[in-house]
């Protein structure tokens, strides 16, 4: 049996309950693809964008969350293991959907400035787990 660490637990299980908000966003995804809700092909693209990564950041965060604790990984450096995915799970699709945000918008808004800070704790998050997993 896997066991988890106090903090580990918790933010699994409030990452779970986040999967209510990624299905909210898919019937949001689904009205606006059958034609209920106007967009442009530009929104439709980004909303798209945000919901894929929304689904798959959650997955691979708690993937993550769970291999970080099998390293040696102490302080700030843990931390980011374990939840710099989940961070840019957030990150990335607010990026996708803020910043496409507003009637008959065909280009980012300053928003979309989300979209690389997303990529850079993304990234930090998952190469921290590496470097992590590989020294033991």
């Amino acid at each position: 049996m896997l066991e988890l660490t106090e903090a580990a637990r918790t933010t699994a299980g409030v990452v779970a309950l986040t999967v209510v908000a990624i299905e909210s966003g898919g019937w949001f995804l689904l009205r606006v693809v059958i034609g209920r809700v106007p967009a442009t092909d530009f929104q439709r693209s980004f909303f798209r964008a945000g919901h894929a990564h929304a689904g798959v950041l959650v997955t691979l965060g708690l993937v993550c969350l769970l291999l970080a604790e099998a390293t040696s990984l102490t302080g700030g450096w843990r931390w980011l293991a374990q939840t710099g995915v989940l961070v840019a799970a957030v990150l990335l699709p607010a990026g996708f959907f803020l910043s496409a945000a507003g009637a008959g918008r065909t280009r980012p808004n300053r928003l979309v400035v989300l979209l690389p800070l997303g990529a850079l704790v993304l990234a930090g998050g998952v190469v921290t787990l590496g470097v992590g997993l590989l020294r033991g």
